[in-house]
């Protein structure tokens, strides 16, 4: 028997790395002779950078960067020589033929993952620690960069980051209005300066198609779990598009980019980074399909094992979990979702079923703090019959 093990992160409890490692434990224990495969995915949030770097043995240095909410942290890069990657990523990364490819992951340096959730504020949130790993990939010769944009805390349209890249927020006196949070952008009374030319293309993996502005643009669909409160909605989503026509005014494009899928991506540093940067998106599943060669592991399997903290009718949709389901569907290979909850009305695809880590009455709390346990308790259950 040949097991994939391809688990996403489980949210504030487990990374994906984490999930599929105790999956593997737990088979090999129980059936010594199996043959195990794991395959960690990941959406362009939370394990982005680490999961695509080490898949192909690339390099990861850490870096000093401000926060989300301006403190001092540190964050990772990947560089990962381009010739290590197969064909198909190179062909839909557009990539040279060789050099450096850094690898970025903006919940790393401007996530809610940094952020505790009585803490959150979109209003004083910053894409700045964003903007400066990019310079420093640039600064360490980086052809191309790959930018995860996934659990970002911020809904700045990315100007924090673009600061990071030369751009300058000056008031009425000439002064720089400092790291681009939407509570300052009153002050604002013209920008200044430049990107800087040596910054390399950026590629933004994503498969949010959400506009700008509206009721499924940035702030309404995701200022809540950012911490926006119900009453600052309207004076939020005012304050984005108009800050969003000046960007299109200074960097000469179209006020037509706010509409274009993907731009209410992560606070909109979609929008920013296409405006000021000529960054180009690209559909993030199939960037790490690609990458972590996964048809190829369903196919070499005899059931796949995946999960998530939740698994429902959106994960079905795009989601690394519900991508890597149909996959072993077009297949005709088994597939078993372990997940902390599963929507119960959810109509599953053939050859798939479904099972709940936690035992009925767990709290929410309750399972996210003792989910490592409760995955290994599941597993052993499952394959003990």
């Amino acid at each position: 028997m040949h097991i994939l093990i391809a688990f996403d992160k489980f949210k504030d409890c487990m990374t994906a790395p984490e999930a599929c490692q105790i999956a593997q434990e737990v088979i090999l224990k129980l059936h010594p002779n199996w043959q195990v495969t794991i395959a960690p995915l990941t959406d362009g949030g939370e394990g982005f950078c680490e999961i695509l770097t080490r898949s192909v043995y690339g390099k990861i240095e850490r870096v000093p960067v401000l926060g989300p909410q301006l403190d001092p942290q540190t964050s990772q890069i990947g560089y990962v020589e381009i010739e290590r990657l197969g064909s198909r990523v190179r062909e839909v990364l557009r990539l040279p033929a060789e050099g450096t490819l850094a690898v970025i992951e903006m919940a790393q340096a401007s996530g809610l993952q940094s952020v505790p959730a009585d803490k959150r504020d979109p209003w004083i949130a910053s894409s700045y620690g964003t903007g400066q790993l990019i310079a420093e990939a640039a600064d360490a010769g980086a052809m191309e960069i790959l930018l995860g944009i996934g659990g970002s805390a911020t809904n700045d349209l990315g100007l924090g980051a673009l600061e990071a890249l030369g751009l300058q927020l000056l008031d009425a006196d000439g002064g720089l209005v400092d790291h681009g949070c939407p509570r300052d952008w009153g002050r604002v009374a013209q920008f200044g300066g430049e990107i800087w030319p040596h910054i390399p293309r950026i590629n933004i993996a994503c498969d949010v198609e959400n506009p700008l502005l509206g009721p499924t643009g940035a702030t309404a669909t995701y200022g809540p779990q950012k911490g926006m409160r119900y009453e600052d909605f309207t004076p939020l989503e005012n304050a984005v598009s108009t800050m969003a026509r000046r960007m299109c005014a200074y960097f000469e494009q179209p006020d037509s980019l706010m509409s274009m899928p993907g731009a209410g991506a992560a606070g909109g540093i979609g929008f920013g980074l296409m405006a000021a940067c000529e960054s180009r998106m690209v559909k993030g599943y199939e960037l790490v399909e690609s990458w972590l060669q996964l048809k190829e592991k369903v196919a070499a399997a005899d059931l796949i094992i995946t999960g998530e903290g939740k698994f429902d009718s959106s994960s079905l949709q795009g989601k690394g979990p519900g991508s890597i389901v149909r996959e072993a569907v077009r297949q005709h290979k088994h597939a078993k979702i372990v997940a902390g909850l599963v929507e119960s009305k959810m109509e599953l695809p053939p050859k798939t079923t479904a099972d709940v880590m936690a035992p009925a009455g767990y709290t929410k709390e309750r399972s996210i703090s003792e989910g490592k346990k409760l995955l290994a308790r599941k597993l052993v259950e499952i394959f003990s019959k």
